[in-house]
Protein backbone atom coordinates (compact mmCIF):
# COMPACT_ATOMS: atom_id res chain seq x y z
CA UNK A 1 0.00 0.00 0.00
CA UNK A 2 1.19 3.52 -0.97
CA UNK A 3 1.39 5.82 2.32
CA UNK A 4 -0.47 8.94 2.40
CA UNK A 5 1.20 11.52 1.02
CA UNK A 6 2.09 14.22 4.13
CA UNK A 7 -0.08 17.34 3.61
CA UNK A 8 1.48 20.57 4.71
CA UNK A 9 -0.27 22.86 7.68
CA UNK A 10 -2.96 24.89 7.33
CA UNK A 11 -1.26 28.03 5.96
CA UNK A 12 1.84 26.74 5.49
CA UNK A 13 2.48 27.95 1.26
CA UNK A 14 5.33 26.28 -0.26
CA UNK A 15 8.86 27.96 -1.02
CA UNK A 16 9.24 29.60 -4.38
CA UNK A 17 12.51 27.37 -6.09
CA UNK A 18 15.22 30.26 -5.98
CA UNK A 19 17.20 30.07 -8.95
CA UNK A 20 20.53 32.12 -8.81
CA UNK A 21 20.51 34.52 -11.54
CA UNK A 22 22.94 34.16 -14.63
CA UNK A 23 24.96 36.79 -13.90
CA UNK A 24 25.77 35.81 -10.19
CA UNK A 25 26.29 32.46 -11.86
CA UNK A 26 28.70 33.57 -14.53
CA UNK A 27 30.59 35.83 -11.80
CA UNK A 28 30.86 32.80 -9.43
CA UNK A 29 32.39 30.60 -12.12
CA UNK A 30 34.89 33.17 -13.29
CA UNK A 31 36.01 33.92 -9.61
CA UNK A 32 36.45 29.88 -8.91
CA UNK A 33 39.83 29.84 -10.43
CA UNK A 34 41.43 32.55 -8.30
CA UNK A 35 40.76 31.22 -5.34
CA UNK A 36 42.57 27.97 -6.33
CA UNK A 37 45.28 29.94 -6.85
CA UNK A 38 45.41 31.88 -3.99
CA UNK A 39 47.82 29.35 -2.35
CA UNK A 40 50.35 29.02 -5.06
CA UNK A 41 49.85 32.98 -4.94
CA UNK A 42 50.96 33.65 -1.50
CA UNK A 43 54.24 31.17 -1.51
CA UNK A 44 55.44 33.26 -4.33
CA UNK A 45 55.05 35.87 -2.57
CA UNK A 46 56.58 35.15 0.53
CA UNK A 47 59.46 32.65 -0.62
CA UNK A 48 60.57 34.55 -3.95
CA UNK A 49 58.75 37.89 -4.48
CA UNK A 50 59.80 39.12 -0.78
CA UNK A 51 63.16 37.96 -0.63
CA UNK A 52 63.93 39.54 -4.15
CA UNK A 53 62.35 42.58 -3.40
CA UNK A 54 64.41 42.95 -0.18
CA UNK A 55 67.73 41.80 -2.24
CA UNK A 56 66.91 45.30 -4.44
CA UNK A 57 66.41 47.25 -1.40
CA UNK A 58 69.43 45.91 0.29
CA UNK A 59 71.50 46.47 -3.08
CA UNK A 60 70.74 50.30 -2.81
CA UNK A 61 71.93 50.53 0.98
CA UNK A 62 75.32 50.75 2.85
CA UNK A 63 76.61 50.83 6.08
CA UNK A 64 78.36 54.33 7.08
CA UNK A 65 80.81 54.00 10.01
CA UNK A 66 81.54 56.70 12.01
CA UNK A 67 85.04 56.97 13.93
CA UNK A 68 86.54 53.49 14.61
CA UNK A 69 82.97 52.06 14.47
CA UNK A 70 82.99 51.06 17.91
CA UNK A 71 80.08 52.21 20.52
CA UNK A 72 75.98 52.72 19.44
CA UNK A 73 74.94 54.88 16.65
CA UNK A 74 78.58 54.23 15.32
CA UNK A 75 77.56 52.06 12.58
CA UNK A 76 74.90 53.04 10.38
CA UNK A 77 72.97 52.13 7.12
CA UNK A 78 72.25 54.79 4.78
CA UNK A 79 70.67 55.26 1.21
CA UNK A 80 73.94 54.86 -1.46
CA UNK A 81 72.49 54.86 -4.77
CA UNK A 82 74.14 53.71 -7.55
CA UNK A 83 77.14 53.28 -5.79
CA UNK A 84 76.93 49.29 -4.90
CA UNK A 85 76.20 48.82 -9.09
CA UNK A 86 79.20 50.54 -10.26
CA UNK A 87 81.21 48.99 -7.58
CA UNK A 88 79.97 45.75 -8.83
CA UNK A 89 80.54 46.21 -12.63
CA UNK A 90 83.80 47.28 -11.71
CA UNK A 91 84.87 44.30 -9.72
CA UNK A 92 87.64 42.51 -11.77
CA UNK A 93 87.12 39.41 -9.25
CA UNK A 94 83.07 39.16 -10.74
CA UNK A 95 83.82 40.16 -14.14
CA UNK A 96 86.41 37.15 -14.47
CA UNK A 97 84.34 35.12 -12.81
CA UNK A 98 82.01 35.43 -15.54
CA UNK A 99 84.84 34.79 -18.01
CA UNK A 100 85.30 31.44 -16.62
CA UNK A 101 81.48 31.06 -16.34
CA UNK A 102 81.15 31.45 -20.16
CA UNK A 103 84.29 29.14 -20.64
CA UNK A 104 82.28 26.41 -18.31
CA UNK A 105 79.48 26.68 -20.26
CA UNK A 106 80.88 26.64 -23.50
CA UNK A 107 81.67 23.13 -22.85
CA UNK A 108 78.47 21.80 -20.71
CA UNK A 109 75.85 23.36 -22.76
CA UNK A 110 76.68 21.29 -25.94
CA UNK A 111 77.92 18.59 -24.96
CA UNK A 112 75.26 17.90 -22.40
CA UNK A 113 72.52 18.68 -24.68
CA UNK A 114 74.23 16.50 -27.69
CA UNK A 115 74.64 13.40 -25.44
CA UNK A 116 70.93 14.00 -24.11
CA UNK A 117 69.70 14.21 -28.22
CA UNK A 118 71.93 11.19 -28.79
CA UNK A 119 70.67 9.02 -26.00
CA UNK A 120 67.02 9.93 -26.52
CA UNK A 121 67.30 9.26 -30.54
CA UNK A 122 68.59 5.67 -29.24
CA UNK A 123 65.94 5.01 -27.00
CA UNK A 124 63.47 5.90 -29.42
CA UNK A 125 64.73 2.92 -32.03
CA UNK A 126 62.72 0.58 -32.90
CA UNK A 127 65.86 -1.82 -32.39
CA UNK A 128 66.83 -1.18 -28.82
CA UNK A 129 66.97 -3.19 -26.03
CA UNK A 130 66.56 -2.73 -22.29
CA UNK A 131 64.86 0.83 -22.61
CA UNK A 132 63.77 0.62 -19.55
CA UNK A 133 66.64 0.00 -17.18
CA UNK A 134 68.98 1.72 -19.92
CA UNK A 135 66.24 5.12 -19.66
CA UNK A 136 66.51 4.69 -15.74
CA UNK A 137 70.74 4.21 -15.77
CA UNK A 138 71.02 7.60 -17.88
CA UNK A 139 68.29 9.47 -15.71
CA UNK A 140 69.87 8.31 -12.45
CA UNK A 141 72.59 10.75 -12.17
CA UNK A 142 70.13 13.21 -11.97
CA UNK A 143 68.75 12.43 -8.81
CA UNK A 144 72.05 12.22 -6.81
CA UNK A 145 72.21 15.84 -5.19
CA UNK A 146 75.45 18.15 -6.92
CA UNK A 147 77.47 18.17 -3.97
CA UNK A 148 77.42 13.91 -3.31
CA UNK A 149 78.29 14.08 -6.85
CA UNK A 150 81.33 16.57 -7.02
CA UNK A 151 82.54 14.65 -3.86
CA UNK A 152 82.47 11.48 -5.58
CA UNK A 153 84.41 12.83 -8.67
CA UNK A 154 86.72 14.80 -6.39
CA UNK A 155 87.51 11.44 -5.10
CA UNK A 156 88.22 10.41 -8.59
CA UNK A 157 90.36 13.37 -9.45
CA UNK A 158 92.81 13.11 -6.73
CA UNK A 159 95.97 11.62 -7.88
CA UNK A 160 96.31 10.00 -4.58
CA UNK A 161 92.81 8.15 -3.90
CA UNK A 162 91.90 7.81 -7.52
CA UNK A 163 91.32 4.27 -8.63
CA UNK A 164 92.33 5.90 -12.03
CA UNK A 165 95.86 6.86 -11.39
CA UNK A 166 96.42 3.50 -9.24
CA UNK A 167 95.78 2.02 -12.52
CA UNK A 168 98.29 4.16 -14.61
CA UNK A 169 100.48 4.13 -12.78
CA UNK A 170 100.91 0.47 -12.72
CA UNK A 171 100.53 0.21 -16.57
CA UNK A 172 102.97 3.03 -16.27
CA UNK A 173 101.14 5.72 -18.12
CA UNK A 174 101.16 9.52 -17.02
CA UNK A 175 98.79 10.56 -14.31
CA UNK A 176 97.15 13.75 -15.73
CA UNK A 177 95.89 15.82 -12.68
CA UNK A 178 92.35 17.28 -13.39
CA UNK A 179 92.05 19.67 -10.68
CA UNK A 180 95.12 22.19 -11.69
CA UNK A 181 95.22 24.54 -15.13
CA UNK A 182 93.31 24.27 -18.24
CA UNK A 183 92.11 20.47 -16.98
CA UNK A 184 90.06 22.04 -14.46
CA UNK A 185 87.59 23.29 -16.72
CA UNK A 186 86.55 20.16 -18.26
CA UNK A 187 86.76 18.18 -14.69
CA UNK A 188 84.01 20.38 -13.56
CA UNK A 189 82.09 20.22 -16.50
CA UNK A 190 82.47 16.63 -16.63
CA UNK A 191 80.34 16.90 -13.26
CA UNK A 192 77.31 18.91 -14.50
CA UNK A 193 77.56 16.60 -17.94
CA UNK A 194 77.25 13.74 -15.87
CA UNK A 195 74.46 14.68 -13.62
CA UNK A 196 72.21 16.97 -16.55
CA UNK A 197 72.02 14.80 -19.46
CA UNK A 198 69.64 12.43 -17.87
CA UNK A 199 66.79 14.72 -17.07
CA UNK A 200 67.51 16.59 -20.69
CA UNK A 201 67.21 13.41 -22.14
CA UNK A 202 64.11 12.23 -20.81
CA UNK A 203 62.46 15.40 -21.36
CA UNK A 204 63.79 15.28 -25.28
CA UNK A 205 62.60 11.28 -25.05
CA UNK A 206 59.12 12.16 -23.84
CA UNK A 207 58.65 14.80 -27.08
CA UNK A 208 59.76 11.90 -29.28
CA UNK A 209 57.19 9.70 -28.09
CA UNK A 210 54.65 11.93 -28.96
CA UNK A 211 54.70 12.06 -32.76
CA UNK A 212 52.34 10.20 -34.22
CA UNK A 213 53.18 6.73 -35.66
CA UNK A 214 51.81 8.10 -39.43
CA UNK A 215 54.31 10.24 -39.59
CA UNK A 216 57.06 7.45 -39.24
CA UNK A 217 55.14 5.08 -41.65
CA UNK A 218 54.73 7.72 -44.33
CA UNK A 219 58.38 8.89 -44.14
CA UNK A 220 59.21 4.73 -44.53
CA UNK A 221 56.73 4.34 -47.58
CA UNK A 222 58.75 7.28 -48.98
CA UNK A 223 62.00 5.30 -48.70
CA UNK A 224 63.55 6.93 -46.01
CA UNK A 225 65.99 5.29 -43.65
CA UNK A 226 66.46 5.69 -39.94
CA UNK A 227 69.12 8.15 -40.57
CA UNK A 228 66.85 10.18 -42.40
CA UNK A 229 63.89 9.69 -40.21
CA UNK A 230 65.69 10.81 -37.60
CA UNK A 231 67.69 13.91 -39.52
CA UNK A 232 64.91 15.04 -41.15
CA UNK A 233 61.76 14.33 -38.71
CA UNK A 234 62.17 13.56 -35.06
CA UNK A 235 64.83 16.42 -34.69
CA UNK A 236 63.02 18.78 -36.04
CA UNK A 237 59.88 17.70 -34.54
CA UNK A 238 61.60 18.18 -30.99
CA UNK A 239 62.81 21.56 -31.71
CA UNK A 240 60.66 22.95 -28.86
CA UNK A 241 62.03 21.03 -26.62
CA UNK A 242 65.77 21.17 -27.75
CA UNK A 243 64.83 25.20 -27.06
CA UNK A 244 63.50 24.61 -23.62
CA UNK A 245 66.73 22.10 -22.51
CA UNK A 246 69.27 24.39 -23.68
CA UNK A 247 67.17 27.44 -21.82
CA UNK A 248 67.31 25.45 -18.54
CA UNK A 249 71.03 24.63 -19.38
CA UNK A 250 71.61 28.31 -19.89
CA UNK A 251 70.24 29.54 -16.55
CA UNK A 252 71.77 26.21 -14.55
CA UNK A 253 75.47 27.51 -15.87
CA UNK A 254 75.15 31.09 -14.68
CA UNK A 255 73.78 29.67 -11.47
CA UNK A 256 77.23 27.34 -11.29
CA UNK A 257 78.14 27.27 -7.66
CA UNK A 258 78.16 23.44 -5.73
CA UNK A 259 80.64 22.13 -8.31
CA UNK A 260 83.49 24.64 -7.82
CA UNK A 261 82.72 25.37 -4.32
CA UNK A 262 83.25 21.65 -3.26
CA UNK A 263 86.02 21.26 -5.44
CA UNK A 264 87.47 23.86 -3.50
CA UNK A 265 89.38 22.43 -0.56
CA UNK A 266 90.81 19.90 -2.92
CA UNK A 267 92.64 22.31 -5.27
CA UNK A 268 94.37 25.77 -4.83
CA UNK A 269 93.10 26.12 -8.58
CA UNK A 270 89.36 27.19 -7.11
CA UNK A 271 89.38 30.24 -5.57
CA UNK A 272 86.93 31.80 -3.65
CA UNK A 273 85.79 33.94 -6.13
CA UNK A 274 85.79 31.69 -9.24
CA UNK A 275 81.76 32.12 -10.65
CA UNK A 276 79.39 34.87 -10.21
CA UNK A 277 77.74 32.92 -7.18
CA UNK A 278 80.68 32.14 -5.47
CA UNK A 279 81.85 36.01 -5.96
CA UNK A 280 78.45 36.87 -4.38
CA UNK A 281 78.91 34.10 -1.48
CA UNK A 282 82.34 35.23 0.01
CA UNK A 283 80.98 38.92 0.03
CA UNK A 284 78.05 38.52 1.67
CA UNK A 285 79.19 35.53 4.61
CA UNK A 286 83.17 36.13 4.09
CA UNK A 287 83.29 40.42 4.32
CA UNK A 288 79.85 40.86 5.47
CA UNK A 289 79.48 43.16 2.85
CA UNK A 290 75.56 42.34 2.06
CA UNK A 291 74.53 45.41 0.38
CA UNK A 292 77.50 44.29 -2.04
CA UNK A 293 76.68 40.91 -2.92
CA UNK A 294 72.98 41.92 -3.32
CA UNK A 295 73.94 44.35 -5.87
CA UNK A 296 76.45 41.63 -7.41
CA UNK A 297 73.11 39.27 -7.39
CA UNK A 298 71.02 41.57 -8.59
CA UNK A 299 72.96 42.19 -11.52
CA UNK A 300 73.23 38.28 -12.48
CA UNK A 301 69.70 37.98 -12.04
CA UNK A 302 69.34 40.55 -14.49
CA UNK A 303 72.06 38.95 -17.05
CA UNK A 304 70.20 36.03 -16.48
CA UNK A 305 66.76 37.35 -17.32
CA UNK A 306 67.79 39.33 -20.80
CA UNK A 307 70.03 36.47 -21.89
CA UNK A 308 66.79 33.86 -21.55
CA UNK A 309 64.07 36.27 -22.82
CA UNK A 310 66.64 37.39 -25.77
CA UNK A 311 67.09 33.90 -26.46
CA UNK A 312 63.46 32.85 -26.22
CA UNK A 313 62.54 35.74 -28.34
CA UNK A 314 65.06 34.62 -31.14
CA UNK A 315 63.93 30.95 -30.94
CA UNK A 316 60.34 32.28 -31.42
CA UNK A 317 60.86 34.68 -34.26
CA UNK A 318 62.93 31.55 -36.12
CA UNK A 319 59.79 29.38 -35.18
CA UNK A 320 57.49 32.29 -36.92
CA UNK A 321 59.82 32.01 -40.10
CA UNK A 322 59.88 28.34 -40.35
CA UNK A 323 56.22 28.30 -40.12
CA UNK A 324 55.47 31.24 -42.72
CA UNK A 325 57.79 29.14 -45.04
Amino acid sequence: MRSPARRRPYGVERAPYARPSPTATLRRARSAPYFFLVPATLLFLLFFALPIGYAVWLSFRKVRVSGLGLGAGAREEVWAGLENYTGALSDSELLNGALRVLGYGGIVVPVMLGLALVFALMLDSERVRLAPFTRLAIFLPYAVPGVIAALLWGFLYLPDVSPFSFVLDRLGLPQPDLLDGGPLYLALSNIAVWGGTGFNMIVIYTALRAIPAEVYEAAKLDGAGPLQIALRIKIPMVAPSLVLTFFFSIIATLQVFNEPTTLKPLTNSVSTTWSPLMKVYQDAFGNGDLHAAAAQATIIALATLVLSFGFLRAANRRTKQEAAR
